[in-house]
């Protein structure tokens, strides 16, 4: 782990944005912290970020790890934070677990810890979760695919994060299944069901060089894959270029979580046939309102209900809808496209 000085260090490279009314640099510090930098839902959460610290007079850190699951950088960036007297962390824990210890460490130091779309494990370990139901975004997928074809033929590809079981990952995919109609031993694991409509899981690392990797394992499993299920948007797009490269493209139906305009694009020209979309620029605006809140009265977010997760919403995209599944049109979704 990281060192307290080296968290000094990183903070000397990490991007910086002083906004306040003056020239002067803002009173309240926050940091985000996503999973990477070039995953376009990310880059989309940090839009929001800036945008939210700009509107509220906050001085803004941002960092990321170099690849998802890079959980060394997340806890140097927590470390810095703390250092630098940040009052609030905005953070999407690229490990639900191992990321526990440090943002202890930084609620004890009294700093606002909200998790952004991964919810912690247990998610009491932050103050706060604004993020999307990812067990109800996997499962419209699966309900959607489920309505679209012979679901008692179906040969399932799941295309799956990677090797921690964090919850995004296990949530999604368990919410597809439960909605294509397969029974979940384990809501909190991935890769234990009996079902034999199901070839098999592999990890993507949520990029697209991942996603071509696993659907070229999962093929060399079993050819007749016609269902494929992808963590992501970029993952999808890997899956369709193996299926593409053995001339398979129009063999399987491939769905997916995110929203971003390139996946959407993909639903328009049939690359992905249903995607949940996800609203990340609203996690982060709202995030940033919550540490203003926090800085300025002590008050920790709740929803209206008393909880501590926020759930900011998801909407299924296809240009195939099925009866009893509300839907939009990838047209209709161009024009939000995560905002």
């Amino acid at each position: 782990m990281k060192t307290i000085k080296s968290a000094i260090k990183l903070a000397a490279t990490a991007s910086i944005v002083a906004l306040s009314a003056g020239a002067a640099q803002a009173e309240t510090g926050a940091c985000l912290i996503t999973k990477t930098d070039t995953n376009p839902f990310f880059v989309k959460m940090k839009e929001g970020a800036l945008q939210g610290a700009e509107a509220n007079g906050i001085s803004l850190q941002t960092f990321a790890g170099k690849i998802d699951g890079d959980v060394e950088s997340q806890v140097a960036a927590v470390e810095s934070c703390i250092a630098s007297g940040a009052k609030g962390i905005l953070i999407t824990p690229s490990d639900s677990r191992a990321l526990a210890p440090v943002i202890g460490q930084a609620r004890d130091a009294g700093i606002l810890v909200i998790a952004l779309d991964t919810p912690f494990e247990p998610a009491e370990t932050a103050d706060a979760t604004f993020a999307t139901d990812n067990f109800k975004a996997g499962e419209l997928i699966g309900q959607w695919a489920a309505a679209s074809m012979n679901a008692d033929e179906a040969k399932i590809a799941l295309l799956d994060l990677n090797a921690s079981e964090i919850s995004v990952d296990y949530l999604r995919n368990n919410g597809f299944l439960q909605g294509f109609g397969v029974d979940i031993k384990d809501p909190t694991d991935i890769g234990d069901e009996d079902d034999a409509r199901i070839v098999g899981n592999d990890v993507t690392n949520g990029n697209e060089e991942g996603g071509r990797t696993a659907m070229e394992n999962l093929l060399q499993k079993d050819s007749g894959v016609n269902v494929v299920y992808t963590i992501n948007e970029p993952a999808a797009a890997g899956a369709y270029e193996a299926l593409k490269s053995v001339g398979l493209e129009s063999q399987a139906l491939i769905v997916s979580v995110d929203g971003g305009c390139p996946g959407v694009q993909n639903v328009a020209e049939g690359v992905i046939g249903a995607t949940s979309m996800q609203f990340p620029l609203l996690m982060a605006s709202k995030g940033i309102e919550a540490i203003k809140t926090f800085a300025e009265t002590g008050e920790k977010p709740q929803n209206s209900e008393g909880l501590d997760f926020y759930n900011t919403g998801v909407q299924l995209v296809t240009d195939k809808p099925v009866d009893g599944i509300e839907s939009i049109t990838s047209e209709e979704a161009l024009k939000l496209c995560w905002g």
